[in-house]
């Protein structure tokens, strides 16, 4: 584990040059963020719920499973990880927990929003927020209990979907008083709205890219002119995956066979590689007698 991971991920949050972020949903996935040369990644609770459950984002998964997978993505990856923790899993005590245990199991930052429960995928429709006082005192929760100072708090609202940009805005301007370290407006509809939150707002940002979402998509490089801190593709690398499934699934039932067609699978020896059998060949050869 790189122990100045959290030290660099502030470092590049606060240098606003929209840092590109994919979303992991599980170890291999995080190996792929790595491997392609990313420089941070994030862990979905979206991804999680689909991959690991096949639910849809509702609120399904719980904080052992979050733990676990926070874990298993840091023994394989050393770049910063930021993990989504949905609610927070509870009121602020267990906020508190939450941010305990996610810290020794090798996060780096986490986002927690304000949704009521069960909470939604932020581009769903049926969403409300919390009041206000509960997402502060759980952000303050999430404050104290970090051992890092260099822990950052994402803190989302989704106030936009029912109660208009301003109320948003309001929103997050007291989750940066209550101690929040990077402010994200949730679904967004317009290249206006976009465009106006690093006017607003004070804190370093994070854009939310949601493939075939609400938010209109902006290249990174207009994001970072723009001063966002980070532009976060959570789900991309889950729909890219579940399309190649498909295909190659497709492929297997028409012709009753599957070759190691390159356009369709990845080979077997890169399949090695991506889950470091070469580093356990060597190490097995120190051990062998």
């Amino acid at each position: 584990m790189n122990q100045n991971s959290k030290a660099i991920l502030r470092d590049r949050v606060n240098q606003r040059n929209a840092l590109l972020v994919p979303g992991a949903f599980n170890a291999l996935s995080a190996r792929m963020i790595a491997d392609l040369g990313f420089e941070a990644l994030y862990l979905s609770g979206a991804g999680l719920t689909n991959m690991y459950y096949g639910l849809p984002d509702l609120a399904f998964i719980s904080l052992r499973d979050v733990v676990e997978h926070t874990a298993a993505i840091r023994d394989a990856v050393e770049i910063p990880l930021i993990v989504d923790i949905d609610t927070g899993f509870g009121n602020a005590l267990n906020v508190r927990q939450t941010i305990r245990a996610l810290e020794r199991a090798g996060a780096d930052a986490v986002q927690i929003e304000d949704q009521t429960f069960p909470k939604r995928c932020g581009h769903f429709a049926g969403k409300d927020v919390a009041p206000v006082e509960e997402m502060l005192s759980k952000i303050k929760a999430a404050v104290d209990a970090r051992q890092d100072a260099n822990f950052q708090i994402i803190a989302r609202t989704d106030a936009r979907a029912k109660y208009g940009l301003e109320a948003a805005i309001e929103r997050a301007q007291k989750f940066s008083e209550a101690g929040a370290d990077i402010l994200f407006v949730e679904a967004t509809e317009s290249l206006e709205e976009v465009r106006s939150l690093t006017r607003l707002l004070d804190k370093p940002q994070l854009m939310n890219i949601v493939i075939g979402g609400k938010t209109p998509a902006l290249d990174q490089s207009e994001l970072a002119e723009l001063g966002f801190g980070l532009v976060l593709y959570a789900n991309a690398a889950m729909q890219g995956a579940t399309l190649g499934m498909q295909k190659a699934l497709t492929q297997l039932k028409s012709n009753g066979r599957l070759d190691e067609d390159p356009s369709v699978v990845v080979s077997f020896s890169e399949r090695q590689r991506l889950v470091n059998k070469p580093f356990f060949d060597e190490l097995e050869k120190g051990y062998t007698y």
